[in-house]
């Protein structure tokens, strides 16, 4: 089961995270 995440914002912190998300099956975002 994925381990669900919310990110605040798109600064650079939030599209390393999402960038690294997309390349792992463990995590989905449910909130941006």
């Amino acid at each position: 089961m994925p381990t669900k995440i919310g990110i605040n914002g798109f600064g650079r912190i939030g599209r390393l995270d999402l960038r690294a998300a997309f390349d792992s099956e463990e995590l989905e975002f449910v909130h941006i």
